[in-house]
C-alpha cells in the first residue's frame, strides 16, 4: 500500500511538472504572437499612411519620381511579408522600404514649398512616429522570440517541446547596410 501510495505521489508530481513545463512553453510561444501582432498594427498603419505621403509628393510635378516609385514598391514587399509572416522576407522589404523614405525625406530638402505643407509634415511626423514604434515593438518581439527559443531548447522543456512540435521563431533581422551609419552626402545627390 505504501509503494502504490508513493508510486502514485510521484506520478502525480511528475505529471504536474509536465503540465507546467508545456503550459510555459504555450505561454512563451503567444508571446511571440502577441509581440508580432504588436508589429504587425504598426506596419498596417504605415502601410495606411504611405499612400497619403506620396500623393501629397505627386503634386510637385517635379518631385523624384523614381524616388515615390521605390517607397511604392518596397510598401507593396513589405505588405506581402507581413501578410505571410515572412520575417526574413520582412526584413529585406523594410531595409528597402527605410530606404525609399531617406530619400523622400531627404529629397524633400529642395522643395521648401513642400516642407512648408502642413499635410506634408503631418505625414512626416506620424510617419517617424511609427517608424520609431516598430523599432521599439521589434526589439519587444525579438526579446521574446529569444526567450521561446531558449526555453524549447533548455532540458527538460524540450522533451516537452519535441513531443508537442514546438518549433524555433526567426528573429525579425535587418541588413548590414541598414545597420550601417547613413551616408547622407549620398541621400542629397
Amino acid at each position: 500500500m505504501t509503494t502504490t501510495l508513493i508510486m502514485l505521489g510521484i506520478t502525480v508530481v511528475t505529471l504536474i511538472y509536465v503540465i507546467s513545463l508545456y503550459n510555459n512553453l504555450i505561454q512563451l510561444k503567444h508571446g511571440v504572437a502577441k509581440a508580432w501582432a504588436n508589429i504587425d498594427v504598426l506596419l498596417k498603419q504605415r502601410h495606411d499612411e504611405l499612400p497619403k505621403l506620396v500623393e501629397v509628393c505627386k503634386q510637385y510635378k517635379q518631385f523624384e519620381q523614381e524616388t515615390l516609385q521605390r517607397v511604392i514598391a518596397a510598401r507593396s514587399q513589405v505588405q506581402t511579408a507581413r501578410e505571410g509572416q515572412d520575417i526574413e522576407a520582412l526584413g529585406k522589404a523594410e531595409n528597402m522600404l527605410r530606404m525609399g523614405l531617406g530619400s523622400i525625406f531627404a529629397v524633400a530638402e529642395a522643395y521648401p514649398e513642400l516642407k512648408a505643407n502642413e499635410h506634408f509634415t503631418q505625414l512626416l511626423s506620424r510617419i517617424t512616429g511609427l517608424e520609431n514604434g516598430i523599432a521599439d515593438r521589434r526589439e519587444l518581439y525579438n526579446e521574446s522570440v529569444n526567450i521561446y527559443n531558449v526555453g524549447i531548447e533548455q532540458f527538460p522543456a524540450v522533451l516537452i517541446a519535441n513531443i508537442f512540435n514546438f518549433t524555433g521563431k526567426p528573429l525579425l533581422e535587418f541588413s548590414s547596410a541598414e545597420k550601417a551609419d547613413v551616408d547622407m552626402k549620398a541621400l542629397f545627390k
